[in-house]
């Protein structure tokens, strides 16, 4: 049996900020947590929980208090800012709730943004993000702004350009809380195909109908993992995806 490699590995990891002159806030106490090439982890918990700093660290957005993150072999408190950067680029497919596309160039252009900093040709960075585009179904809106697109097809931009790269992790903060329940179950149909292709994809959500469609679900409560399960009601979930998927 081959042995699974690990992308990620969190050792009592703490997160404390400073408010005031005294006040200090523990936002993450001793995470411990190992995930896997081509997981479909949600994490999951309420405001507060320790989720949102958790996916900054994952993210190399925020470092720990202390603890060890060590990303595809690398331990990232020993990487430089450089390295950080050329991970965020590369290793890392952020999607973000709000999409955060530049407002006025069109969806080639916003696929295409990361290839810029990876230092790519103009016709590479064309032929890329045209194809990443045509996998999420978007071929014949290539050349629209944001604000000519719907909300779901935004979250497919916003998709295609963290795919880009061909990155190691998706990281996927709330990418459905913007949108509708029809096409939130058709986004995370697109999330279910990149996870069959190989990626490995974290999804941030306080969604519990959002997190079933993970195959992995981590539960954070008061900054402390309350618990790691695999999902048992994935069958059903995505019977969803295929009954909306059928339905187009």
């Amino acid at each position: 049996m081959e042995e699974r490699k690990e992308v990620i590995s969190l050792t009592e990891i703490v997160k404390n900020y400073k408010i005031g002159a005294e006040v200090i806030v523990k936002a993450l106490r001793s995470v411990s947590l190992t995930i896997y090439k081509n997981e479909y982890v949600a994490l999951m918990g309420p405001s507060g929980s320790g989720k949102s700093t958790l996916m900054n660290i994952l993210g190399c957005l925020d470092t720990p208090t202390s603890g060890e993150y060590i990303l595809n072999g690398q331990i990232v408190s020993k990487m430089s800012d450089d390295n950080l950067a050329q991970v965020r680029n590369k290793e890392i497919g952020f999607v973000f709730q709000t999409f955060n596309l530049l407002p006025r160039s069109t969806a080639l252009d916003n696929v295409a943004l990361p290839l810029v900093y990876a230092g790519f040709s103009k016709s590479k960075r064309i032929q890329r993000a045209t194809e990443v585009l045509k996998s999420v179904n978007l071929e014949d809106r290539i050349m629209h702004k944001p604000n000519e697109l719907s909300g779901g097809q935004r979250q497919r931009v916003a998709l295609a350009r963290a795919l880009v790269n061909n990155p190691s992790i998706i990281l996927a903060d709330e990418p459905t809380g913007n949108l509708d329940s029809k096409i939130s179950i058709e986004i995370m149909g697109l999330f279910e195909e990149i996870h069959k292709a190989g990626n490995t994809i974290i999804i941030v959500t306080h969604e519990e109908n959002i997190a079933k469609y993970a195959h992995r679900i981590i539960r954070l409560m008061d900054g402390e993992i309350a618990s790691d399960e695999v999902n048992p009601d994935i069958t059903k979930y995505e019977k969803n995806i295929a009954e909306v998927v059928n339905e187009q």
